[in-house]
This record gives C-alpha cells, structure tokens and sequence, in this order.
C-alpha cells in the first residue's frame, strides 16, 4: 500500500486511516442503495440468529491456538516460536509485496516441517479495482503455497475502507476470483473469508446471505473486544461469549460458510507505545491488564467449543505483541510467558 491514499503504517502493521473525508463520501455514495439493503438483510436474520442460538446444536470444536508472524519482524521469531512451543502459525502475505513473494515463502519454511500455516492474502485497492490483476497474482501465490499450506483467508478487515474496501459486494466479488482459481487449478486449498473486523456483523450478515455464487470453507473473524475492555465487558449488551454465540448461530444458517469458525485476530494495543500502537492512547492498557485479558480471552473462545481456531496477533510488534523489539532490543512481556503456558498447557 502505496498509492494515497491507501497508505501502510509500518508503525502499527495496518494501513493509515484515510483523512479525505470527501474522497471516502464519494466512494460510499457509489454503494448507498447496498449499503441500504445490507442494513434491511441484518433486520431480518438478526432476530432469526438469536433466536436459533439457542435452539441449535452446533458441532463441538477442541480450539487450536496459533500465533500471528510477519516476515519484516525477522528471523528472531523462529527462536521465539520454538521456545513458546506455538505450532499454528498465521503468516500476512500482502500482494502489494507480491515481487518478493520467493523471501515470504522462505520465510514460512524457516519455521519448519511441523507447523501448520495459514496464509492470509492481504488486498489493497488495485487489486480490488484490477480483478484481472488479481487472478494472475492470487494464482501465483497459490502455486507458491501450496506445498507449505492448505488454508489461505482471502482479505483481512474487510469492512474497513483503509483497507481498501467500499462494500460487501467488491468484497465478494475479490473473493469469487480466488473461488474460480481455486476451484479450476488446487482443489486441495481451503478458502477463509469473510474477515470482518469487530462486532459489526451487519457485514457477516451481507457476506453470509447472498446470491452470489460464493463459498467459504470456513469462517474468520477478526473478533476484536479491546475497546471494551475486558472481554467480559458488554457492547450493545454482548460481551464476547454473547459475540461468539451469534456469530455460530448465523455460521449455522448460512449456505456460504462450513461451520468451522476461525479468529484470525486479536489483542489489546499497548499503553505508552505510541506510533506503534494501532489505537489511540485512550484504549490501551498496561501490560499486566494485557495479559489478564488475553488468558481471559482466549478461555472463553475454547470454553465455548464452537471457536476451531484462534490466532493471536502477533508475536512481535511494540504496540500490541507479545514481543516488544524496539531499539533492537528483544523484550518479552508477561503475556509472552503467560502464552507459552497456555500452549503447554492444551
């Protein structure tokens, strides 16, 4: 992400908000009457959803817990990996960097044989606009991966316009793309959508209740809470168990989705880390507050059974990691041990 004003903090890992405020008005009037009928689409299957919770008997998962990793954070992570004893790995393959897709790959393989990967293809506008662009490069990475992994989430926030997105449906359409490779050439590859990011499953529901000829194998979600606080904190009157529950009530409905449901992100931004962290100062929380949250986090998520995999993000990253490496100095924090010990302890 390069091109204004689609611009990447390498500060916080995640594109800068977008300041013109009359280019995303003009962007957004393009989708009004979507927009619209996304709202009418969540009137009616929220109810629905709600109601199903708890009537419906959604299959058990025993939760695998994984790490977020990022080739600019350096070979230090594959030393971390093995001492936290972390065997589920979500790695960022950008296709803004698709020229240097051989290093990523390299990279992936430092980790070793016995790790199980899960590629997530981040998008940027020309690829959205470009869907001919991203055939070719999707493509490539498919062919690039497929020997390392069999599960790729295609799109990461997909509701935030930074990212690159003005709707549900270019969404839909980016992913109908890497549907058809997939399905003509590697058969054998998983596809993981749709990413929305936080409690607005308004998005979910648009993603989830179509007809578009889509199909997720299985879910993820970006199932941020740190806004709140604790995760036993409430928005709107959920609090993150209440979160988890609907999102499986509306994943069991839904024709577009397997009833795997994946959390590909979460975390707490860290106070006085500043540009690292990916939030304002007023939501971050100190580091011993971080690791309650995150031990309480990811209990919930298992207890619940209807969670198949979490992947915390991520292991280095100052402003909200478990590995502060500013100043070249490698530093682990609480929840760095308190991680390691719920890994040894599944």
């Amino acid at each position: 992400m390069k091109k204004s004003p689609f611009i990447w903090d390498e500060y916080s890992d995640q594109p800068h908000i977008i300041t013109d405020r009359n280019f995303k008005k003009k962007q957004k009037k393009k989708f009004l009457l979507e927009y619209l009928q996304m709202f009418l689409v969540f009137i009616i299957i929220f109810p629905v959803s709600f109601v199903w919770q708890f009537l419906m008997r959604y299959p058990k998962s025993k939760m695998q817990v994984g790490i977020g990793v990022n080739l600019d954070k350096g070979d230090i992570q594959y030393d971390l990996i093995e001492e936290l004893g972390a065997k589920e790995l979500l790695v960022r393959m950008p296709l803004w960097d698709i020229e240097r897709i051989d290093d990523y790959v390299d990279f992936v393989k430092g980790f070793g044989s016995d790790k199980v990967i899960t590629i997530n293809v981040l998008q940027d506008r020309p690829h959205v606009e470009d869907l001919d662009l991203f055939r070719r490069n999707i493509s490539i990475i498919f062919e690039k991966f497929q020997a390392i992994s069999t599960e790729l989430q295609i799109g990461s926030a997909t509701n935030r316009t930074k990212w690159g997105f003005f709707a549900v449906s270019e969404y839909l359409k980016f992913y109908q793309v890497a549907q058809q490779v997939r399905d003509e050439f590697f058969s054998t590859i998983k596809l993981i959508g749709p990413s929305v990011i936080d409690f607005e499953y308004y998005y979910t529901a648009a993603s989830l209740f179509n007809f578009k000829n889509i199909k997720f194998d299985k879910l993820s979600s970006l199932l941020y809470v740190d806004r709140r606080g604790a995760p036993e904190n409430r928005q709107y009157g959920f609090n993150f168990k209440n979160k988890i529950n609907l999102l499986a009530s509306m994943v069991s409905l839904s024709p577009k989705t397997g009833n795997e449901i994946y959390i590909t992100e979460a975390n707490w931004p860290l106070k006085n880390t500043a540009p690292f962290a990916p939030t304002s100062e007023k939501e971050c929380v100190n580091e011993k507050d971080y690791e309650k949250y995150m031990k309480s986090y990811i209990k919930i998520a298992k207890n619940s059974q209807k969670i198949s995999k979490l992947y915390w993000h991520q292991l280095v990253a100052p402003g909200y990691g478990l590995v502060d490496n500013r100043d070249d100095v490698v530093r682990k924090t609480p929840a760095f041990y308190a991680f390691k010990q719920l890994l040894k302890n599944e």
